[in-house]
């Protein structure tokens, strides 16, 4: 078991790496923590954590790799995340000043399961993470690693995606800094949903140009 250290310290630095890296997730997640209740924007932390252990079964199952050598498959993936980015970005550019507020709305407007959902389907809808997942399996991770531990690392990584946008809720809902964007929270929303729909732009920018998705490096067996 001691030989894997090495494997899981990787997987958990480069998973870092792209985890705290800007892009929906976290765009979402801002805005939940700034227009949500902090319940919500936790349980919103909580599915995007979920939809890590989309792409870590996917991947583990050899799905993944098949997604990505399929260009029709993987535009169909694109395609739906940038429908999902869009409607989510709709949503944020029809904000008003002087809507919701979670001290007059004890429930922020949303439900728990929605909060859930919404955090659970902007990650597992995300196209970017499939080819992030799909290349860590068989790239960084060795096909001769148990599959327990391939599961083990998935597991961690989830709950490690979870923690992280948790801590993120956890700051953005702090009374001093939900006060210090009060003044213009509606303008923030409508900067978030610029954001994502240019994301939702790029991605289907991206299918209708025909790009392949890039092959993974062929993983060295002999480790």
């Amino acid at each position: 078991m001691q030989s894997y250290w090495p494997e899981f310290l990787t997987v958990a630095f480069v998973h870092l790496l792209a985890v705290a890296s800007p892009g929906p997730d976290f765009a979402v997640m801002l805005r939940q923590a700034l227009c949500q209740t902090r319940r919500n924007a936790l349980l919103s932390a909580i599915g995007i954590g979920g939809g890590i252990l989309v792409h870590v079964c996917y991947s583990l199952l050899g799905i993944g790799l098949l997604i990505q050598q399929s260009i029709m498959l993987f535009n169909v993936l694109k395609v739906l995340g940038a429908l999902y980015l869009a409607w989510i970005a709709v949503q944020c550019l029809q904000a008003r000043a002087g809507g919701i507020h979670v001290e007059q709305d004890p429930t922020g407007g949303q439900s728990g399961i929605a909060a859930l959902r919404l955090g659970f389907l902007t990650n597992a809808l995300n196209p970017k993470a499939t080819l992030f997942f799909v290349s860590l399996f068989s790239v960084v991770i060795s096909p001769g690693t148990p599959i327990v531990l391939q599961a083990g690392y998935g597991i961690y990584m989830a709950l490690a995606t979870a923690l992280w946008f948790a801590m993120v809720a956890i700051f953005f809902t702090l009374p001093r800094v939900r006060h210090g964007f009060n003044r213009f929270g509606h303008w923030l929303d409508r900067l978030m949903g610029g954001v994502l729909l240019l994301l939702a732009g790029q991605l289907l920018l991206s299918t209708v140009s025909g790009s392949e998705p890039p092959s993974a490096p062929i993983p060295d067996t002999d480790r």
